[in-house]
């Protein structure tokens, strides 16, 4: 297994990976050494990447977290689905959705960042900001390249 980190922002994300499966993320305020995927890099700075087709076995089984996470995997790039929808969609309460969100050993990979509360923001650990910040990256990211395609027309 390989392992290494990249910035986003003030952060950095480590990632343990082997080929196409990713089996844990984090993010850290100190770096390791070592390689990650080239999507990743990409996504975290802020370019059009895509991570869908990283694997991991958090999404395999017929539990009710990986099934949430599956569906939060659906959640296109720089839109926002709430806990209670999540939820609506696998069967159970938001609340489950919440703690499957906390205990995601793979954000980016499972983008948990896409789920909000109905009234604000929600939770993410280490930190809100991180959130907030892969929010907003996204948006401008999704903005710029609708810009560029309307250029093109």
């Amino acid at each position: 297994m390989k392992s290494g980190s990249c910035r986003f922002g003030l952060w950095h994300v480590h990632v343990y990976w082997s080929g196409r499966t990713v089996q844990r993320v984090r993010f850290s305020t100190t770096g390791i050494d070592g390689e990650v995927p080239d999507a990743i890099k990409l996504f975290c700075a802020g370019r059009p990447a895509d991570i869908s087709a990283f694997d991991t076995s958090s999404l395999h089984g017929d539990e009710v977290y990986p099934r949430i996470y599956r569906a939060v995997r659906l959640i296109p790039y720089g839109h926002t689905a709430t806990y209670g929808e999540i939820a609506h969609r696998v069967k159970t309460s938001p609340r489950v959705v919440g703690q499957a969100m906390a205990r995601n050993p793979v954000p980016l990979v499972i983008p948990c960042h896409r789920v909000v509360a109905a009234d604000g923001i929600g939770g993410f650990s280490p930190a809100v900001e991180i959130k907030e910040a892969l929010l907003a990256m996204e948006k401008m990211v999704l903005r710029k390249l609708q810009l560029e395609m309307k250029a093109k027309q």
